[in-house]
Parts: C-alpha cells; sequence; structure tokens
C-alpha cells in the first residue's frame, strides 16, 4: 500500500520523515472556512474530512491521510493568526495558563475509514509584554494554529504538556502509526 499525505504542511510531512513512513504528496484544494463548528474536536475531525474527502484515490493501493490542528483557549478555537496583531492577541492571552491541541485524523482506502481525534493539554509559564512582542516578530507564528511552534522557539514558553507531544507538533505519530498498520503500511 502507498500513502498520501493530503496535506502540505511541512511539519506533518517531517513528522512521517522521521518515523520512516514512505509518503507522497497530494495537496487537497479546500476552503477551511467553510467549517464553522464551535466544538474544537468536531472542528478538527470535520476539517480532516473535508482534506481527505477532497484527495482523490487514483488507484486501488493508496492509503490517503488527512490531518487539521487547532488550539483551544476556553473554549475559544485559534487557528492560524491572520496578522500580527491577532498572533499578539493568541500568544498573550495562552500566557500563564492552559489550553488543549486537538488534532483531527482521517485515515481512506477504497475499502476501510478511521478517524480520531488527538488532545493534548499544553501549559504556558507567564509572558512578558516584551517576550511575546519580540516572539511575534519572527515568521514562526504564522503558520501554526495557535500562533506558536513547540518544536521552535514557541518551546521556550511551554512550562508543561499532558498527552502527546508530537500532537502539539501537527500529527500524533503514535497514534498515526498505529492505525497506519491496519493498512499494511510500515515504517521502512
Amino acid at each position: 500500500m502507498k500513502l498520501i499525505l493530503a496535506s502540505g504542511s511541512p511539519r506533518r510531512q517531517a513528522l512521517l520523515k522521521q518515523i520512516h513512513i514512505p509518503f507522497t504528496i497530494r495537496k487537497p484544494n479546500v476552503d477551511e472556512g467553510q467549517i464553522q463548528k464551535s466544538d474544537p474536536r468536531e472542528k478538527v475531525l470535520q476539517l480532516a474530512a473535508l482534506k481527505n474527502e477532497h484527495t482523490p484515490i487514483k488507484h486501488t493501493d493508496e492509503v490517503i491521510l488527512s490531518a487539521d490542528t487547532v488550539v483551544s483557549h476556553h473554549n475559544q478555537i485559534f487557528g492560524k493568526p491572520k496578522d500580527k496583531q491577532d498572533a499578539l492577541n493568541m500568544i498573550s492571552l495562552l500566557s500563564g495558563d492552559v489550553h488543549d491541541v486537538y488534532t483531527g485524523v482521517v485515515i481512506r482506502s477504497n475499502n476501510k475509514k478511521i478517524s480520531f481525534v488527538e488532545r493534548t493539554e499544553v501549559t504556558f509559564r507567564k509572558l512578558s509584554r516584551n517576550e511575546i512582542e519580540w516572539y511575534v516578530s519572527k515568521k514562526e507564528p504564522y503558520d501554526k494554529a495557535g500562533a506558536y511552534g513547540i518544536q521552535g522557539m514557541g518551546a521556550i514558553f511551554v512550562k508543561g504538556i499532558t498527552g502527546d507531544f508530537f500532537n502539539v507538533v501537527g500529527l500524533p505519530v503514535s497514534r498515526v502509526a498505529e492505525k497506519l498498520r491496519s493498512f499494511f503500511i510500515f515504517p521502512e
């Protein structure tokens, strides 16, 4: 079986490479704005499903993997920041508090489909205004849910996590690898 990653995310690509699962990228063209759910579990699952459904299976030996990640803080969903002010607001709200990171995953072949949501709790230490302004002056926050990258400079904000670290990066690799085995896809 051949894995098709329905994503342009460099982080998801790096995580699959890290666990030696070969894949091909086939990025879907979808309007994520059409999913207006306020529940983060429902939102990430529907976004992952939308991406998966818009990625065609071209050969019978293909398996499509799609995912979407959001940050949820006090019932407010944080996707990727729209601009500098949005990034400042997000990081300021996360400062000194706990938030959840949800990733929805859908894996589909011609005769089987598996979907699930992974949740990880992240605690930020209290940040100074200068730290927040320094961070949002960098490129890192702008293509990441919640306006930070735990695998990059954003790591300095994280006081602790409960759950799958890689889920915060964008793909719960242990659970994904476990599910891919049922599609006969294994690390090389």
